[in-house]
């Protein structure tokens, strides 16, 4: 299965921070699994860094180095449909976080789950499953079962 990371599990899975549950961390690291990241992702990550937001435990360019090569995160470029839906996205109250809004963009345009935590995605309307690292289910739900696919549409159980 496909999964898009946002920003706060790229970077606790890739720090082995305790925040991530086995749950997401299991899926992260799962063979079968093919991980995304959006450059946003790592703009957010820059951005932070920059301002002295985020301390990582490695220069940035290392940081990046590891995700794509040691493993093997790809990359989910930023195309047109993305920001055309972006630009039809309602805003939630309470929430106006560019970068997840543009994660959640990507998500609903390629049609995968999210690995994301934040409570304010599930505010918004059509959203694919998203998996909750911090609760080790999937965002709305009570399930606890891994993520599969179920003909073409994806669910996490």
């Amino acid at each position: 299965m496909t999964l898009l990371l946002d920003t706060h599990s790229l970077i606790w899975f890739v720090l082995a921070s305790p925040q991530l549950t086995a749950f997401a961390r299991i899926l992260i690291e799962d063979p079968g699994n093919e991980i995304m990241v959006s450059p946003a992702s790592f703009w957010e990550i820059a951005i932070k860094v920059s301002k002295g937001k985020l301390a990582l435990n490695q220069p940035y360019g290392n940081f990046v180095d590891l995700c794509r090569n040691q493993y093997g995160f790809r990359g989910l470029p930023i195309e047109p449909a993305h920001t055309t839906r972006l630009a039809a996205m309602p805003f939630p109250p309470g929430h106006k976080d560019p970068f997840d809004r543009l994660l959640i963009a990507q998500a609903m345009v390629e049609g995968i789950p999210i690995i994301g935590g934040d409570k304010a995605f599930d505010d918004y309307p059509g959203p694919p499953a998203l998996v909750n690292p911090l609760t080790s289910r999937q965002s709305g739900s009570s399930r606890t079962a891994p993520c599969r696919r179920s003909g073409s549409a994806r669910s996490c159980t």
